[in-house]
């Protein structure tokens, strides 16, 4: 058999990393994840570093390239809602192998996974709106929200404007607000003042900035 390939996460909530953790956990004698110390920087090289997008700046942005210039990062793979064309564009140009959906289940995951690290670009089909894969967790889940709610009160609680959220996502204005209007419905409150202190009370402030452990090379 051979050895199984090591996958480290990157996501600022820990909820988030341990939700992808157990989904991959089912697969163990194929997928070890490879834990980083949020206290260290990286020491040990991985065969892939899955980037969570959740709440993260998009794969248009600088901390793909911090990922892909680390040679602790053999490759780097975004594991994503988001299939903008543009955002996949730029991922592939700058030289991510894989652009997966939350919508795989664990099974196509892991081998999306080993496609990866056996030398193939490996893009998955624009999910649309289906619906994320078992497993998964966000901030808020437990109080009824959404994937993408969660991911736009997450941003909203870190500082983010309205149209910061809607570059950030690259969802329409008019979409961020119905999201938010849907929020403050789910959670009762009536201004984003409340929302944020929700949010603060409720695991939306990031726990890390994992991005930072990969800046400099190990």
């Amino acid at each position: 058999m051979p050895a199984p390939i090591t996958v480290a996460l990157v996501d600022d909530y820990d909820v988030v990393v341990m939700g992808v953790a157990k989904i991959l956990d089912q697969y163990r004698d194929r997928v070890v994840v490879a834990e980083i110390d949020t206290n260290t920087p990286v020491s040990d090289a991985v065969d892939i570093v899955l980037y969570d997008a959740f709440a993260q700046p998009e794969s248009d942005q600088q901390e793909i390239g911090v990922l892909l210039r680390n040679p602790a990062a053999r490759r780097v793979v975004v594991f994503t809602w988001n299939f903008h064309p543009e955002l996949v564009a730029s991922a592939r140009e700058q030289g991510v192998r894989g652009y997966l959906s939350k919508a795989l289940p664990a099974r196509e995951l892991v081998a999306a996974l080993e496609a990866v690290h056996a030398g193939e670009v490996v893009v998955s089909e624009v999910p649309g709106r289906a619906r994320p894969a078992n497993g998964l967790d966000w901030p808020g889940r437990d109080e009824g929200l959404t994937d993408r709610e969660s991911e736009v009160l997450a941003l909203i609680t870190q500082g983010l404007s309205n149209a910061e959220v809607a570059a950030h996502t690259y969802l329409s204005p008019n979409t961020v607000k119905s999201y938010i209007r849907s929020v403050y419905r789910k959670i009762g409150v009536e201004s984003r003042t409340k929302a944020v202190l929700w949010g603060v009370d409720h695991g939306f402030v990031p726990d890390h900035r994992r991005i930072d452990h990969w800046r400099g090379g190990p």
